[in-house]
């Protein structure tokens, strides 16, 4: 096991523990992990070719659904296939280039399924609450500028993360607790004063989500009460389908995250296998579940 100093002369490669204590099952767990992962790419892959083919959904809210199925993939493929290759082939080694790269890509896809579900939340504000105005404010420019404005917001905020962690020394034994890269995880080996990151995170935090998530919360009271005051019964009934669909999709991005947040914050004495299994439900709950929810 690799020990780093404060030198600088060796660029340290990290070993990814994985699933501590369970080796011998390894085989047997790559199973749901591997039907995890493909049906989180055949569910979103699906969306995204009904939505392209099927000219009758070329609208806004539909737009964002085929945003929401991309930054899916994207978190899914992002983590699943190095979890595969560890319990497969034992592949624990990874570079520190191709580390805070992967750390990169799985927080901006956080920070993106948040933004995206803001986005929808919005697009059902309007179309429901105020639906005379909807077609002129929600145009297809107006789509793609938000969907453009949501990349940036995301890629911006987590670009500093992994350029901070480049300039820390590590002078800890380098095993990364999880099966791939996370800033947290990652924060524990250094030895240098890791103030400005844990500040700069929690400001992104409370900005990002936590703005996202009062934002939402806000839309869905609005959108109830509006869908509440409809006098017919069938048309309360469609608004409330669709107003489901959405709310179900929030409480699995946000529940899990939360449940993180509480596990690094109050779970110190849990068991290690509770802390990972809690970031695997995070990262992989979202890509497998939404898509059963719009087909």
């Amino acid at each position: 096991m690799v020990v780093w100093n404060n030198s600088g002369t060796m660029e340290p490669t990290f070993l990814l523990e994985g699933f501590r204590g369970l080796k011998s099952v390894h085989a047997w767990l790559s199973i749901p992990f591997c039907l995890a992962y493909l049906e989180a790419f055949l569910g979103n892959i699906t969306i995204l070719s009904v939505i392209w083919n099927e000219c009758s959904l070329h609208q806004p809210m539909y737009y964002l659904l085929s945003i929401l199925a991309i930054t899916d993939l994207g978190m899914s493929m992002s983590t699943l296939p190095m979890i595969l290759a560890m319990l497969w082939w034992e592949a624990q080694e990874i570079k520190v280039g191709a580390c805070f790269t992967q750390l990169f890509f799985i927080h901006t896809f956080t920070f993106l399924e948040s933004s995206v579900l803001l986005a929808m939340a919005f697009d059902r504000f309007m179309a429901i609450c105020h639906p005379l105005h909807y077609s002129s404010i929600l145009t297809n420019d107006m789509i793609g500028k938000t969907g453009l404005g949501c990349l940036l917001r995301s890629a911006g905020v987590v670009m500093p993360t992994p350029i901070l962690l480049r300039c820390y020394h590590y002078c800890h034994t380098n095993v990364l607790s999880h099966p791939f890269c996370l800033h947290q995880d990652i924060l524990k080996l250094s030895c240098s004063d890791a103030s400005v990151n844990n500040i700069y995170g929690l400001c992104v935090v409370i900005i990002t989500l936590g703005t996202d998530s009062v934002l939402i919360l806000l839309s869905y009271v609005l959108i109830l009460h509006a869908v509440l005051g409809i006098a017919s019964r069938e048309e309360r009934l469609k608004a409330l389908n669709t107003y489901f669909s959405h709310v179900c999709v929030v409480l699995i991005f946000f529940v899990p995250l939360i449940g993180v947040c509480m596990d690094y914050h109050f779970g110190k004495h849990l068991p290690p296998i509770v802390h990972i299994l809690m970031s695997d439900v995070y990262l992989l709950l979202p890509p497998v579940l939404n898509p059963n929810i719009y087909i």
